[in-house]
């Protein structure tokens, strides 16, 4: 597996909007839930509670949730990838951003009324 892979809920509108973001702006693959057999390789390297959030998926790693996330942004050079740069110093910086990451998750259909999409292929933007 040469290119990371983004395993994300495709059932989420949100969520895909924002891996549709993430597909313009760096390579890698996406995968959603549903698209995950029970026997995979894939599967089988992710969390138990893979359904909860997203994840990066790497040759030499997995990163879930926030983790995730602050790794798309290192690797697609989005604004503010800097910020999670000076803030890796910081106490509880971990910590911190998975609260944030799951603050955020939590209220993906809210995200969702200001931009979605259905899906990575039929072209509809943010509504």
């Amino acid at each position: 597996m040469a290119v990371p892979r983004l395993v994300y809920d495709d059932d989420c509108g949100f969520c895909t909007f924002a891996v549709s973001h993430a597909l313009e702006l760096g390579e890698f693959e996406a995968v959603g839930f549903s698209e995950l057999p029970e026997d995979d390789e894939l599967r089988a390297r992710l969390p138990d509670d893979y359904e909860e959030c997203v994840h990066l998926v790497t040759d030499a790693a997995v990163y879930s949730c926030g983790e995730a996330l602050e790794q798309v942004t290192r690797r697609t050079g989005a604004a503010g990838w800097w910020l999670t740069a000076a803030a890796k110093g910081l106490p509880k910086y971990p910590e911190a951003r998975e609260t944030l990451y799951h603050w955020a998750a939590d209220r993906r259909a809210l995200w969702g009324t200001f931009a979605r999409r259905d899906s990575l292929s039929n072209g509809d933007g943010p509504t």
